[in-house]
């Protein structure tokens, strides 16, 4: 599910910023930006985010800033002493201008002004701090969804009700259908004889209609359909139930398994047009439940 969550703490000597955004994914994937060493220990973070997260992808921005001290601006000397020893006797013969030009540019010369060594682990000053920041943008970040989840669930069973009308109008059709393909056989059958002179055994006929209403049955796969749609508002209606969007993306496939089956065993237009709904619907629940954990 989408969302976005920010906190700021402080410690002795530094101050930390966290940011957490998510996008839609259906599994959970961390990606996390920064101040060293952080990114470098995406292990550890993703075990505060999981009390949080189960699915989408979370961007974390973990920043922290760091009051300098003297220990952080060392020079390399033995490394300095030597380079200007190789110099100074490279140089041999030329004017002091020349000289004091090259030694000028000691300073720039690998190992002299060496950068700060990556830390080994997470900083035991620092790493307390960061952890409870994180964990109040994770707050931040719930309540962020919490909302956005109340107005996906109304949208969720408005979707339902359409779904649940589309069925009911289905129920309707069906018990025409085979009465309408009866009047339409019978009036072929007229026409045939009233053409040709040819009698039609009533037997015959019967059986015919009875082969299209077995084969147009559908009682079956709308019972199904409307056990998963009360499954659909149960999940959606319960929100609190652990891997919820698991379970609707589950429902939902099975939903789409009988709708195809309405579909293909149709033989009325009035059912083609309420199933082409029900498909038109069951898209729009895929979307959204991508972002229902």
């Amino acid at each position: 599910m989408t969302g976005f969550g920010s906190a700021r703490g402080a410690g002795p000597a530094f101050a930390v910023a966290v940011e957490v955004r998510a996008v839609n994914n259906r599994h959970l994937k961390l990606t996390v930006r920064g101040t060293d060493p952080y990114p470098l220990f995406e292990s550890e973070l993703e075990k505060v985010v999981r009390g949080h997260v189960r699915r989408g992808s979370v961007h974390l921005q973990v920043k922290v800033d760091r009051a300098t001290r003297p220990a952080d601006f060392a020079l390399n000397t033995a490394a300095l002493a030597a380079y200007k020893r190789q110099v100074i006797e490279a140089c041999d013969g030329l004017d002091a201008t020349a000289v004091n030009a090259v030694l000028s540019g000691l300073l720039g010369l690998p190992g002299v002004a060496p950068e700060a060594v990556s830390l080994g682990g997470l900083p035991e000053d620092e790493w307390p701090v960061v952890e409870q920041v994180l964990r109040e943008a994770l707050a931040r970040f719930d309540t962020a969804r919490q909302t956005e989840g109340r107005a996906m669930a109304a949208e969720l069973m408005a979707l339902h009700a359409a779904m649940t009308a589309a069925l009911a109008g289905i129920r309707e059709c069906l018990p025409a259908v085979v009465a309408n393909y009866r009047t339409r056989i019978l009036d072929r059958v007229r026409q045939a004889v009233a053409d040709a002179g040819v009698g039609v055994d009533a037997d015959h006929l019967i059986r015919e209609v009875a082969i299209f209403a077995d084969r147009t049955d559908v009682s079956e796969e709308v019972t199904r359909f409307a056990a998963h749609l009360d499954q659909f508002a149960e999940l959606v209606n319960t929100g609190a139930s652990d891997g919820a969007g698991r379970r609707l993306e589950f429902v939902v496939q099975e939903m789409g398994r009988e709708a195809n089956t309405l579909g293909s065993k149709a033989g009325d237009v009035g059912v083609s047009r309420r199933v082409v709904d029900l498909k038109a619907n069951l898209e729009r629940v895929r979307e959204l439940i991508l972002n229902v954990e």
